[in-house]
C-alpha cells in the first residue's frame, strides 16, 4: 500500500508553511486538490458527511463569485480613470503623473496606461479631472 503525504489535508487545515513562497493565496485548483485529497484520505469508519462537503462547496462558490466581482469592480474603477490626470507612485522615491490614455487587463489585474507605460491601479495616489478645452463660439471681435 502506497501512502502519500497530505500536509494536514485530512483535517482541512492549511499551515502557513504550506502557503509560503511567492504565492500567498489558494486558487480554485488548490481548493479542488485539497478536496480530492481530503476525500481520498478520510477515515472509512467515520466519513465526512455530505452536508459538510456541500457547505465547503458553497463557501468555495461564494469565494469564487466574490473574487470575480472584485475583479470586475477594479476594471470599472480603472475605466473610469480614462482621460483623468493621475499621480502614480512608481517606486518609494519616484512619482509620475499624466493623463490615463487607456486600460489593459494583465491577468486579472487592471493596469492604467499613462505616458505609454502600464501601471497597476494600486500605484495611483491621486486623481484630478483633466481640464477640458472649450471650443470658441465664433471669431473674436476686435474693437
Amino acid at each position: 500500500m502506497q501512502i502519500t503525504s497530505t500536509a494536514n489535508v485530512s483535517t482541512g487545515a492549511v499551515s502557513s508553511d504550506t502557503v509560503s513562497g511567492s504565492q500567498q493565496t489558494l486558487t480554485q485548483n488548490d481548493f479542488l486538490q485539497l478536496l480530492v485529497a481530503q476525500m481520498q484520505n478520510q477515515d472509512p469508519l467515520n466519513p465526512q458527511s455530505d452536508t459538510q462537503m456541500a457547505a465547503q462547496m458553497a463557501q468555495f462558490t461564494s469565494l469564487t463569485q466574490s473574487s470575480a466581482m472584485s475583479s470586475s469592480l477594479s476594471m470599472l474603477q480603472a475605466n473610469s480613470l480614462i482621460g483623468s490626470t493621475v499621480s502614480l507612485q512608481v517606486d518609494p522615491k519616484t512619482t509620475a503623473s499624466g493623463v490615463v490614455q487607456g486600460v489593459v487587463l494583465n491577468g486579472t489585474t487592471p493596469q492604467v496606461i499613462v505616458n505609454g507605460t502600464n501601471y497597476n491601479l494600486s500605484q495611483v495616489i491621486s486623481v484630478t479631472p483633466t481640464p477640458s478645452t472649450t471650443p470658441s463660439s465664433g471669431p473674436a471681435s476686435s474693437n
